[in-house]
């Protein structure tokens, strides 16, 4: 075989492997068991294609045979480790052909049971992030490492803890039944919006955003609404997808922090904008909105307006509302006192903040303080202006947001 034909070989081996490798892996995990043999099997599987494709030439179902050959792969090394008979005797038989095609369907169910394995309750949060970036996702534990601040040591371990967990207390690799379904569900779409907000507004760090992982986010709640269209996974897609269309106004040339109201709405995203609004128009009716959708519709709202002079408060305020009937917060509340400001005036939106942060729920958010530094500075209150920005500068880790604070502190009029 020639240097260009192994070339364009491995060329197309690529594109199988991004397109098809979380599916095929998802499937060799329910045929075999466990998470780190269906991994091997799934390397052993593409290295067999770049060695057999070049002469069998590609096959017309690759990923039933991938399946198929790291199937037949790990059982091989089972064998040899002496561990086969934990394996299902009547499903080898089924893969015994391996050009038997694999049942779409089946396998789309494989990656929604991965979803939900992942992101089990009974695993701890942390873990159920990490576990879900590295085995639903793809990602490398070094990158999930880099996109959490944490050592890449200490997020292998916390992912072999996880796999051990599901192990040991045999948590079944399914689809919750119907009665289980809105708390497992709850569990996923919190897993899937914690790994959007640090992609969309980095905890800590130079970069405001981490656009890779509020990329991956909106791939897994795609994923999510195509195999389980339920309302609140709609509206948080939507969500998602309506904060994500900001994403390139939100930071100047410079990396610097640019606040709603003054970004270039031309910039925003209309393609998933649009997207976006029409998944809420689908959720809503479906039931009581849940928070998901009701975060959405408020979102809606705000890309709904052509500037931000015209954005209707009076709505905004009314779906505050009823998501703090719907998930009470202080950090809902708080997000509905700053928009009862731009309805009624920063008076109105200050002694609601006050009240919030007297409660003592909010000390230590650096947002709450912000929020207030800026409702003083319009009410031209200098002195207390000063203080709320200097608490939130205090307690800021990411770069962008602690420039911006600096910028405000310094347009103040001496005291």
């Amino acid at each position: 075989m020639g240097e260009n034909t192994y070339s364009n070989m491995q060329g197309i081996v690529d594109g199988v492997y991004r397109a098809e490798s979380r599916r095929v892996f998802a499937t060799l995990i329910r045929l075999l068991g466990d998470f780190d043999v269906a991994e091997e099997a799934l390397h052993d599987a593409f290295r067999a294609a770049l060695e057999q494709w070049p002469l069998e030439g590609v096959p017309a179902n690759p990923r039933a045979w991938l399946v198929s050959a790291g199937r037949f792969k790990a059982i091989d090394g089972l064998r040899r480790r002496a561990r086969f008979e934990t394996l299902d005797e009547e499903a080898l038989e089924n893969l015994a052909d391996e050009n038997a095609p694999a049942d779409n369907e089946e396998i789309e169910d494989d990656r929604l049971r991965l979803v939900f394995t992942c992101c089990h309750p009974a695993l701890p949060p942390d873990a159920q992030v990490a576990l879900t970036l590295r085995e639903v996702c793809g990602l490398t534990t070094e990158e999930i490492a880099a996109a959490f601040l944490a050592g890449a040591p200490t997020l292998a371990q916390r992912i072999v803890r996880a796999k051990t967990k599901i192990r040991d207390a045999k948590i079944p690799y399914s689809v919750p039944t119907p009665d289980e379904l809105p708390d497992r569900l709850d569990s996923v779409l919190r897993v899937i919006y914690l790994v959007f907000n640090e992609g969309y507004s980095a905890s800590s760090g130079d970069a405001l955003t981490r656009h890779d992982l509020s990329g991956e986010a909106i791939r897994l709640a795609r994923l999510l609404v195509d195999l389980l269209p339920e309302p609140e996974a709609l509206g948080l897609l939507a969500l998602m997808l309506l904060h994500e269309s900001r994403r390139t106004a939100r930071a100047s040339p410079a990396g610097d922090l640019i606040l709603l109201d003054a970004q270039d709405r031309t910039r925003w995203n209309r393609k998933f904008i649009d997207e976006g609004i029409a998944l809420v128009e689908r959720a809503l009716p479906l039931r009581p909105p849940g928070p998901y959708c009701l975060q959405a519709a408020i979102a809606a709202v705000h890309a709904d307006a052509p500037d931000a002079d015209a954005t209707d408060w009076q709505e905004i305020v009314g779906l505050y509302d009823l998501l703090v009937r719907a998930e009470p917060s202080p950090v809902v509340e708080l997000n509905r006192a700053v928009a009862v400001a731009m309805r009624d005036g920063p008076q109105a939106g200050l002694t609601l903040v006050d009240a919030l942060l007297d409660r003592g729920g909010l000390a230590d958010y650096r947002l709450a303080h912000a929020a207030r530094a800026d409702l003083c500075r319009r009410l031209g209150k200098t002195g207390e202006a000063r203080e709320s920005y200097q608490r939130a500068l205090a307690l800021t880790r990411q770069e962008p947001e602690r420039r911006f604070l600096e910028r405000r502190l310094a347009e103040l009029k001496p005291a």
